[in-house]
């Protein structure tokens, strides 16, 4: 499974709606809609749910 990057959905990469390539990762979406979101600025969506990276742009405790 993964989690689209712009809802937070889970999504089954099998069956996903969509997916985008940026930065050398694979994004899967849950529906066209996010896709296109997604498509149109990544850099708003990227490391929102990255937790792994190491940037934690925008995450406050």
């Amino acid at each position: 499974m993964a989690i689209d990057p712009v809802c937070g959905m889970e999504v089954d990469k099998e069956k996903a709606a969509g997916k985008s390539e940026y930065n050398g990762e694979t994004y899967y979406f849950c529906s066209p809609g996010c896709k296109a979101a997604f498509d149109k600025d990544p850099e708003k969506y990227v490391g929102k749910s990255d937790a792994g990276s190491g940037h934690h742009q925008g995450t406050h405790h």
